[in-house]
């Protein structure tokens, strides 16, 4: 079964009278010829190096090739140790579990590229932190990976993700809303109110640029990840309160894919404008390439 777009997504998850996790694990042992079991088990695996590299990257200050970056995800550790976050330990556990994720991804460390490395930080800290705090089961996170995996793998139908192709908005962006969906999942939200997360998550990101500075993963991708992780579980509680999104998901994805189409290539990974070419950019740029 080949599921291109969201309505196909809900019209065979109403048909046969499934989540849609349950729906994709049976089509993702289908194609391998394997078990649903061995299909969870895969996903758990994913889990598990999340969690590894959440751990690995608390402990880790190492700084990055610009000096620029690496010791964030310290930094705010530090602060609350001393000064616990306005809005409590969730709050707190959600920013810094995405910074050490994505600070891991500098280092050349392993992470979960979900749905790419520059973006790896959202998904797994909203995932981990939420079932730390609210006592959620090994199964309950499962099936929010799943519900995610899903999420992307049908956008992907019509925008590829990659900050060259389409921006920002089709990395971060889609994580994002990958992320959105996930959480609704976790915290039992039925269908339509997982992919209207998905949608506010989304449409709320178009135009979002890729300007790398100095071409690396650094500047500002790092910081997008726990930004975009806490714009996700605010998309979520918007939806799992019945607030919709007035345009389609589906819709949303032919948007994204248009201004990607029509966003200029320079703002397209290729560091040719944005931030990536600041006066302060171009000075750091010199500095290490000369």
């Amino acid at each position: 079964m080949n599921i291109l777009t969201f309505d196909e997504l809900v019209e065979e998850c109403k048909k046969q009278e499934k989540n849609i996790y349950e729906l994709i694990q049976e089509i993702e042992a289908a194609d391998a010829d394997i078990s649903v079991e061995e299909v969870r088990a895969n996903v758990k695996l994913h889990i598990e190096t999340m969690k590894s590299t959440i751990e690995t990257g608390m402990k880790s200050s190492e700084k990055a090739i610009s000096q620029w970056c690496g010791d964030d995800c310290e930094k705010l550790q530090k602060r609350y140790a001393n000064n616990k976050a306005l809005l409590g330990i969730l709050f707190e556990k959600i920013i810094t579990y995405s910074l050490a994720t994505i600070e891991e991804n500098l280092r050349m460390g392993k992470v979960v590229a979900c749905p790419t490395a520059g973006s790896c930080g959202i998904v797994p800290s909203v995932i981990i932190a939420v079932a730390e705090e609210q006592n959620f089961d090994e199964d309950t996170q499962i099936d929010a990976l799943i519900t995610a995996g899903a999420i992307g793998a049908i956008i992907s139908n019509k925008v590829q993700l990659a900050g060259a192709v389409a921006g920002c908005q089709a990395e971060c962006g889609v994580a994002a809303a990958m992320c959105a969906g996930a959480l609704t999942q976790m915290l039992g939200g039925n269908i339509t109110q997982i992919l209207n997360a998905v949608a506010l998550a989304m449409k709320n990101l178009l135009g979002l640029t890729c300007d790398p500075v100095c071409g690396l993963v650094e500047v500002p991708c790092i910081k997008r990840n726990p930004i975009l992780a806490i714009h996700a579980v605010t998309s979520s509680e918007l939806a799992l309160a019945g607030i919709e999104s007035k345009i389609p998901l589906d819709e949303v994805i032919d948007a994204v894919r248009q201004t990607g189409q029509l966003m200029s290539p320079m703002l397209k990974e290729s560091s040719l404008a944005g931030l990536a070419t600041t006066k302060t950019a171009l000075k750091l740029k010199e500095k290490i390439f000369g």
